[in-house]
């Protein structure tokens, strides 16, 4: 169990100038791992699922440099923790970054956001990829293509047969699969933009988190964010920022909609913060379907 207790053994163990810090848990809808506030100015991050061990050297090796050069703030990694007291694994201590999660206060100014979301990933996607990590199982598959996501997606469209339109569903997905692949260079992805992994201050997007899912690949991974955090009044503002042409618009469509339909399959019955954003993502990629949109 990783409760306070444990962090605060693990800290004075590993950190003892830290030691007599506050320490208080986070409340967060994510399922890797569990975050907590270090005094003001610090979090700890601890992986509670094998399968985010790796993300903590991940972040540790790419986000001190990239942190300097985005237009909006992300975590930048202070120290790492090492396996003891029975934890197995390595741990984290980052910057902490103001700001509430967007799930407990929602972007009120979403053209702002469409505008900020643009730069933030016109600027990740000119670092230098070459070195990256491609998709796999660290990163869930993020940037692969598209084709090798369809028999979950489809799975999930049947076991979500009482909550949408069945037919609607997988012809949305169907058309994003008909969209030519990414030919391109592979280009560095956050991987995973929803609300929960944003930060809003005085109702505008403040920060970028968890980048637990980074890696390089089709860079219309991260337009899924058209669909999970946009309306379909800010969503040209943002694609016109990114300069997107079609064919990876419509396969950012089809990344929103694997999103959403393989996380409320998933977590429907568990978890409520990640299942209300896969039904909202669904439903904003459905509607645009309808109207042609995309």
């Amino acid at each position: 169990m990783i409760d306070e207790a444990l962090v605060k053994r693990l800290i004075a163990g590993q950190f003892p100038q830290w030691a007599d810090l506050p320490l208080a848990s986070v409340q967060s809808g994510g399922t890797d791992n569990v975050i907590f506030r270090l005094g003001e100015h610090m979090s700890v991050r601890i992986p509670r699922v094998d399968w985010a061990i790796g993300q903590v050297e991940k972040e540790h090796k790419w986000l001190p440099s990239m942190a300097s050069m985005l237009p909006l703030p992300i975590p930048t990694p202070i120290a790492m923790g090492m396996p003891a007291l029975d934890y197995p694994w390595r741990w984290s201590v980052n910057r902490w970054l103001e700001g509430d999660n967007a799930v407990n206060e929602p972007i009120g100014d979403l053209p702002h956001a469409a505008h900020s979301m643009a730069s933030f990933l016109r600027t990740l996607q000119q670092f230098p990829s070459t070195e990256g990590p491609a998709p796999g199982p660290h990163n869930s598959g993020r940037g692969e293509p598209l084709m090798l996501r369809d028999a979950a997606v489809r799975k999930a469209i049947e076991a979500l047969h009482d909550v949408f339109d069945r037919t609607e569903a997988t012809e949305a997905w169907e058309a994003s699969l008909h969209a030519p692949k990414w030919e391109g260079e592979p280009v560095w992805l956050h991987g995973d933009l929803h609300p929960g992994n944003l930060l809003v201050q005085n109702n505008r997007l403040s920060a970028v988190i968890d980048f637990g899912l980074l890696g390089v690949g089709d860079p219309a991974c991260d337009c899924m964010c058209a669909w999970t955090v946009l309306n379909d009044q800010s969503r040209p503002a943002f694609r016109e920022g990114l300069a997107v042409d079609d064919v990876t618009w419509l396969r950012g469509s089809g990344w929103a909609l694997s999103f959403g339909l393989t996380a409320l399959a998933y977590y429907r019955h568990t978890n409520p913060v990640l299942s209300d954003i896969s039904r909202r993502t669904i439903e904003e990629v459905l509607t645009d379907h309808r109207g042609n949109h995309i």
